[in-house]
């Protein structure tokens, strides 16, 4: 019997480019894939679902869009539930290709991440769990807006606008404290009607400036430091259209952390990962262990537990590891 493994890594997501109904194009999410932490998922068919919560879900709905009768679903890492690094996204989709790899489906994360909940107003995740990289995704019309969530099938993922690997050598620091959850769901959707209802347009103008001036232009040449001070301004100009709703340019407690870790000299850019409480600190392989000390004495100010991840990024997606009678094959997504 077939056996599918997928792993697929983590993503910070930076903001948006737009958030104003005044714009002719709304959303166009900005991020890029991590190679840790890492979600794993291996799958062998089944007449029904057997899975633990929350991957139960995913499967059933994977199970349904594929038109397949079920799958066992075991799972050997986990990435940290609704902390803004992509958790449900990754795992969603990483269940859902391991389900269609053993059934000897080839997975098509884009064509069925609307039916799967996911990808709707952001794209960074599915095409970070594509192909990796630094991603710009187009966003959506913004005549298409409503007030509630679209309906399968009558929307599709972002298209990527703009795609760059980025260099081996950065680093990224997470600083993960122990806080309420990032918002996510329906308290999520209530949320972004509201920051959307009243965005400033004007901020739209001064992102796209950032974006096309430095943030791209940056990534496209892999300069760090320039990246990292281009990133870190684009998440705090989205952080003025989220104020009202999350206490703050940032939410509490990460707004002290990225004040402390940008006045490290050991760190190049320091932001929120979407809702958070995840923060993100950029630097390289030389200076990396100090800046895991400045995130741990950053927590350690907050009289807060939390733990500090050290990862970097990464230019390719999920992985794939089908086992049948004749062996194993790995691959790329």
């Amino acid at each position: 019997m077939p056996r599918v493994t997928v792993s697929a890594g983590a993503r910070v997501h930076a903001g948006f480019s737009n958030l104003s109904l005044a714009r002719e194009r709304l959303y166009g999410g900005v991020g890029f894939a991590l190679a840790e932490p890492r979600v794993t998922v291996t799958a062998t068919p089944a007449e029904s679902v057997d899975a633990d919560a929350p991957f139960a879900t995913y499967a059933e709905r994977a199970c349904d869009c594929l038109g397949v009768a079920g799958a066992d679903v075991t799972v050997a890492e986990r990435l940290p539930r609704h902390v803004g690094l992509g958790s449900g996204t990754q795992s969603a989709l990483a269940t859902y290709a391991a389900i269609a790899a053993a059934h000897g489906r080839t997975p098509r994360p884009r064509a069925h991440a609307p039916a799967l909940g996911r990808g709707g107003r952001s794209g960074v995740g599915v095409a970070a769990f594509e192909a990796g990289g630094f991603v710009l995704d187009a966003g959506h019309p913004t005549e298409r807006f409503t007030t509630d969530p679209p309906a399968t099938g009558e929307w599709r993922v972002p298209a990527v606008s703009a795609r760059h690997d980025l260099p081996e050598t950065w680093r990224v620091v997470l600083a993960l404290p122990e806080a309420d959850p990032g918002r996510h769901g329906e308290a999520e959707d209530e949320s972004m009607r509201a920051v959307i209802e009243r965005a400033d347009p004007t901020v739209a103008g001064e992102l796209a400036s950032l974006l096309v001036g430095r943030l791209l232009p940056a990534a496209a040449e892999g300069r760090l430091d320039a990246f990292g001070d281009a990133l870190a301004a684009f998440g705090r100009l989205n952080g003025a259209w989220y104020a009202d709703v999350q206490g703050g340019v940032y939410r509490p407690p990460a707004g002290r952390l990225v004040e402390t870790l940008a006045d490290s000299p050991a760190v190049v850019g320091a932001g929120q990962s979407s809702w958070g409480p995840a923060v993100w600190a950029l630097t390289d392989a030389e200076r990396v262990d100090a800046a895991r000390g400045a995130a741990a004495d950053a927590l350690a100010d907050l009289d807060a537990p939390g733990r500090v991840l050290v990862t970097r990024p990464t230019n390719e997606g999920a992985h794939v590891d089908e086992a049948t009678g004749s062996g194993t094959a790995q691959r790329d997504l």
